[in-house]
């Protein structure tokens, strides 16, 4: 009887992160493994639990301290040039069940650098000026305005004991 190896997430994301580092070098367009990446990495970094399958709105759910209970959509990005505008996130689901958007940015070699967070009211507020933001678009630099940085890869996860989601506190 064969064996089948068995392997951990954490070690096929390294894999997945070398392979769509290296497919891109090769061939200049992105393998479409930016979401699946910027789950794992949000979830891993800021105490999440992913859904599987996801509910429909959200992609996971905070286990702990201020997020704790709170319903996340995760967007991620993968930031190749920074002098380069115009990236966009993934379309917002406005019309579903959600508090927060998480945006997880990636570099080159897609390792998270920076993850910011902004909860569904400012959100709706910043997406009510525009027919295209009504269907729930927005550019990576509006969302970083918008929203706070939560989590670097030099500082790790940021407090601010200022902040507070509706309905806490």
């Amino acid at each position: 009887m064969d064996s089948i190896p068995v392997y951990s997430v954490d070690r096929l994301m390294v894999q997945t992160r070398k392979l769509a580092a290296d497919y891109r070098q090769a061939t200049g367009q992105p393998l479409p493994v930016t979401a699946e990446i910027a789950n794992y990495d949000a979830a891993r970094l800021l105490d999440l639990e992913l859904l599987q399958p996801p509910p429909g709105g959200y992609d996971a759910v905070g286990r702990t301290g201020r997020r704790e209970g709170l319903r996340y959509q995760i967007k991620g990005r993968a930031i190749f040039d920074e002098s380069k505008g115009g990236q966009r996130i993934g379309q917002l689901k406005l019309e579903q069940d959600w508090d927060a958007v998480l945006l997880v940015l990636l570099d080159e070699e897609y390792q998270p650098f920076a993850i910011h967070e902004a909860d569904r009211h400012e959100l709706e507020e910043a997406l009510a000026d525009s027919a295209r933001n009504k269907r729930g678009a927005m550019s990576v630099a509006r969302f970083r305005i918008i929203s706070r940085l939560v989590w670097t890869r030099e500082e790790g996860v940021i407090e601010d004991e200022i902040w507070e989601h509706p309905g806490q506190g």
